[in-house]
C-alpha cells in the first residue's frame, strides 16, 4: 500500500457518501489508473469485501437507490443524483469458457485483482487516497507498458475479448513496442476471436479507433493476424495514418476495404450505418470545382459526408473548408406548388418537379422560389 497525494475524484460528494456507507470499499480499475494520470474518470467503479445482498442492504439503509445490474457476478449499481456507480463484490474465477466466468465471492483483494486483465487496471484505491498495487501497475503505467496480470496466455484463454482490449489500451497508454509475452499469447489465441459477439468486437474496435493515434496498434494487429481475423475482406492501417485525426467511423471507412460490408456483421447502429454509407457513397467534385459544382454536390450529399469522402480521397483541407463555408442549397418548391396550378395529382407532378429540379441544378442551385415558380408556370402551361 502506498499513500499518495489527494485525487480530484475523492472530492465527489456522492463517492464520499458511498465510501461512508460501505466501510472498506475501494475505487477500482480505470478510475484509479486515470487518477494516477491526472485524467478525469468518466465512471468510477467500486469493489467491496462483502456479498451483494449485504451491499444492497447497507445502501438501502442509507437511502441510496440500487439497481441489481449483474447479481450473478456480484454487481449492483448505486444511483445518486442521477449518476450510477457500479459496485462489485470481490470475487475469483471458478471456471471460464473463453468469454464468461463462473465466480465465487471472496474477501481477498489480491485474488480479485488477480482476475483483472492488465496490471494498469488491477489497482485499487481507498477513501483516503491510498493505492493498492499488487502487480506493478503503477510502474507499468509510468513506463507506458500494457502487461497482462500473471500468465498472458492463460489470461487470453480465459476471455478472448482481452485480445482486443490489449490493443485498445496499448493504443492509448502504450509506448515503444508492446509486451512480447502479450503478443505471443495473442498470436496463439486468434482463433478464439470467433467466440466473441459482433457487438463486443465493434465496441472494442471503435474504442481503439477513438485513440489519438490508433495506427501503431492497428499495425500490430495486422502483424499478429488479428486484423485479418476481424476484417477478412482486407484492411490497411496506412490509410488511417494518412487520414490523421478523425472520428472513429471515418477512420473505419479508411481502414477497411469495402467497409460497408461490415455494417451488418458488426451490428453497427442505424445511425452509424447511415453515416458510414454517407462517407463511402458521397462523390466530391474535383478540388478545382467552382461553387456551382460544390452546390450541386451539397444538394446530393450532407456536408459532413462530403467532407468525410473528400478526406478519404486525400484532398487538402482547403477543399473541405470551402465545403464548410458554402451554405447547403435547398430546392424551394414542393408538390403542392405544382397542383396549385391545376396539374392533377399523380405521377405528372413528380415528373414536373424532377424536371424543374434538373433546371435548378443546371443553374448552380441558386434560383430562388420566385424564379422557380416562374419557370414552373412556363413548363406547366407548355
Amino acid at each position: 500500500m502506498a499513500a499518495l497525494n489527494d485525487f480530484a475524484l475523492l472530492h465527489d460528494p456522492a463517492l464520499g457518501r458511498l465510501f461512508a456507507t460501505l466501510p472498506g470499499a475501494r475505487a477500482v480499475g480505470g478510475a484509479v489508473r486515470d487518477a494516477l494520470l491526472g485524467i478525469a474518470a468518466a465512471d468510477v467503479d467500486l469493489a467491496v469485501a462483502m456479498p451483494p445482498d449485504q451491499t444492497m442492504a447497507r445502501l438501502a439503509e442509507a437511502g441510496i437507490k440500487t439497481v441489481p445490474t449483474g447479481l450473478a457476478h456480484g454487481t449492483i449499481t448505486a444511483v445518486i443524483a442521477g449518476k450510477g456507480y457500479e459496485i462489485t463484490s470481490l470475487r475469483h474465477d471458478l471456471s471460464t469458457d473463453g468469454r464468461h466466468a463462473v465466480v465465487a465471492f471472496t474477501d481477498d483483494w489480491r485474488k480479485d485483482a488477480a482476475r483483472r486483465d492488465f496490471t494498469i487496471n488491477a489497482m485499487s484505491m481507498d477513501a483516503g487516497g491510498h493505492i493498492f498495487d499488487y502487480f506493478g501497475g503503477e510502474a507499468d503505467l509510468r513506463a507506458g507498458r500494457v502487461r497482462f496480470v500473471g500468465d498472458a496466455a492463460a489470461r487470453v484463454a480465459e476471455d478472448y475479448l482481452r485480445i482486443l482490449r490489449f490493443f485498445r489500451f496499448w493504443a492509448r497508454f502504450g509506448r515503444d513496442a508492446p509486451d512480447e509475452a502479450a503478443i505471443q499469447a495473442i498470436r496463439a489465441g486468434i482463433a478464439g476471436l470467433a467466440q466473441l459477439s459482433p457487438e463486443r468486437v465493434w465496441h472494442e474496435l471503435k474504442g481503439l479507433l477513438a485513440a489519438p493515434d490508433p495506427t501503431p496498434a492497428l499495425q500490430w494487429m495486422q502483424t499478429t493476424g488479428v486484423l485479418a481475423a476481424l476484417l477478412p475482406g482486407g484492411a490497411d492501417p496506412a490509410r488511417v495514418a494518412r487520414l490523421g485525426r478523425a472520428e472513429p467511423l471515418l477512420r473505419f471507412a479508411a481502414l477497411a476495404d469495402r467497409p460497408l460490408q461490415y455494417a451488418a456483421p458488426l451490428r453497427l447502429s442505424r445511425a452509424e450505418s447511415a453515416r458510414l454509407a454517407g462517407y463511402c457513397g458521397a462523390i466530391p467534385p474535383p478540388v478545382t470545382a467552382g461553387d456551382d459544382d460544390l452546390r450541386r454536390a451539397l444538394d446530393l450529399y450532407l456536408p459532413e459526408h462530403l467532407i468525410g469522402a473528400s478526406r478519404l480521397r486525400g484532398d487538402l483541407p482547403a477543399f473541405q473548408d470551402r465545403v464548410r463555408a458554402l451554405p447547403r442549397p435547398h430546392f424551394p418548391l414542393l408538390g403542392r406548388d405544382v397542383t396549385a396550378l391545376g396539374v392533377p395529382a399523380g405521377r405528372g407532378v413528380g415528373a414536373l418537379l424532377a424536371d424543374l429540379r434538373d433546371w435548378w441544378r443546371a443553374g448552380g442551385c441558386v434560383a430562388g422560389r420566385e424564379a422557380c415558380l416562374a419557370e414552373l408556370v412556363l413548363r406547366a402551361r407548355g
